[in-house]
């Protein structure tokens, strides 16, 4: 595949390079949900803030993350009870592939919110469409103390020495099993450490149960999420910087592997509809899942859950970030993103991010937050919901060309269920991905920088 002229800059200098030339060229069109004619990233102008009247109201789109509605509405009370300002939740999609679609329809009317939910496959291209507000200088004016944000978390959103979101609904993908099947199984209390050793075990599995051992899920913004763990393990990468390298070795064995266990061993299968709702029913002894599902998962199961870190490849263990943030969109008036900022700054500070972990499984944002009284109480109740922060010492920042090529994520679930469910041919599969995703970036990201 050829290389990009921008293959061998590393992310610092990329940046640099970004804040050098800007974002005055267009964006050309692209499939899916339209890149817009935005024309470049927003500035940060010198607004004074300090001049500024927050508005009473304002409006925030979310999906509520980890079936979390009730916990933003109970945030969203305490803040309207301290400051006055009355905040509309609004559930603008199901996932955050369905918000992003209706904030994109949304640009350039009266429609756009003034908060919204922003995916590590979505602010990107927030960004590069001029939707989003750059938030250091409000940040600053507010006080947001952003240096106690988990360093990597808050870091996915810079971009051009600016930081164009905040963490909120922060996972990685999460190993749960079926303690009773384990048991049953003869298995030891964990999960298992390598891939070749849940091979080992899966069998025992099958011949003491009628059960699937391990079910996996499908679909955009999931998919090529987790397959990062099976990629990287082997010594992959969707990319490297702006450059594709699905066609390596590495690649090409890890999509493979992928086919083993689903056709060969038949120790794994892509569930229909919802792995997490198939694993809470018993339907599967073992399932890969968001942190965020933690608490959904201990709710609704009728046995005992077990949680560890993704199984390790060949080449070690391999974990990606992932979730949601939140930005305040740009075309909003200064009284609208001055209002927003105070809330996002409300609904992020430690005591809140720690109430709404605590409840839902998402991680505490917030540095401060991880050993607060708030967490140390939850991980004596429910020691589940350690085994999430302790593996973020472990995961990487995604490859960019799933999560900052427009519709990288796209085509990349597209090539993984031709591979998982038609057992498609690994290298022809990923060669039509790679030369979209190539495309994209030529047509919709490159002119930008």
């Amino acid at each position: 595949m050829t290389a990009s002229p921008f293959a061998n800059l590393n992310r610092r200098q990329l940046l640099q390079l970004a804040a050098l030339v800007g974002g005055s060229a267009a964006l050309a069109a692209c499939g899916g949900p339209a890149v817009g004619q935005a024309g470049g990233a927003a500035t940060e102008t010198a607004t004074d803030w300090a001049s500024v009247t927050p508005a009473k109201e304002i409006t925030w789109w979310s999906n509520h993350p980890g079936t979390s509605k009730d916990i933003e509405s109970e945030i969203i009370k305490r803040f309207t009870a301290e400051s006055g300002i009355k905040v509309n939740l609004v559930t603008a999609g199901a996932n955050y592939d369905e918000v992003a679609q209706k904030f994109q329809a949304a640009s350039g009317s009266s429609n756009v919110p003034d908060l919204v939910i922003a995916s590590d496959v979505w602010w990107f291209r927030y960004m590069i469409n001029g939707q989003i507000l750059p938030l250091d200088q409000l940040a600053k004016h507010l006080e947001f103390d952003t240096e106690d944000f988990n360093s990597t978390l808050y870091g996915d959103y810079e971009f051009s020495a600016s930081h164009w979101a905040v963490p909120y609904a922060r996972s990685t993908p999460l190993f749960y099993y079926n303690k009773a099947v384990w048991e049953k199984a003869g298995l030891p209390d964990r999960a298992p450490k390598t891939w070749a050793e849940f091979d080992e075990w899966a069998p025992k599995i099958q011949a003491t149960t009628e059960i699937t051992p391990l079910g996996l899920g499908k679909g955009t913004s999931w998919s090529a999420w987790w397959f990062c763990n099976m990629l990287w393990g082997a010594g992959g990468a969707y990319s490297k910087d702006w450059a594709m390298t699905l066609d390596t070795p590495e690649a090409l064995e890890a999509a493979k592997y992928l086919q083993t266990i689903i056709y060969d061993n038949k120790s794994a299968a892509v569930t229909a509809k919802d792995q997490v709702a198939d694993f809470g029913a018993g339907l599967t002894g073992c399932t890969i899942a968001s942190t965020g599902s933690l608490s959904g998962i201990l709710a609704s199961s009728k046995f005992d859950v077990g949680t560890g870190f993704l199984p390790e490849g060949a080449k070690g263990p391999a974990c990606p970030t992932g979730g949601t943030g939140l930005a305040i969109p740009a075309d909003k008036t200064p009284e609208q993103q001055l209002a927003a900022g105070m809330f996002l700054k409300f609904l992020t500070n430690a005591e809140n991010t720690a109430y709404f972990s605590s409840n839902t499984g998402y991680m505490p944002v917030r540095t401060s937050a991880l050993e607060g009284e708030t967490m140390k109480a939850v991980y004596a109740k429910t020691p589940q919901f350690r085994t999430a922060v302790d593996q973020l010492a472990g995961t990487r920042v995604q490859d960019w060309g799933r999560v900052f090529v427009p519709n990288g994520d796209k085509d990349l679930t597209t090539a993984l269920e031709k591979i998982m469910l038609q057992k498609g041919d690994p290298a022809e599969a990923f060669a039509t991905a790679a030369t979209s995703i190539t495309k994209s970036y030529e047509e919709n990201v490159l002119p930008y920088l």
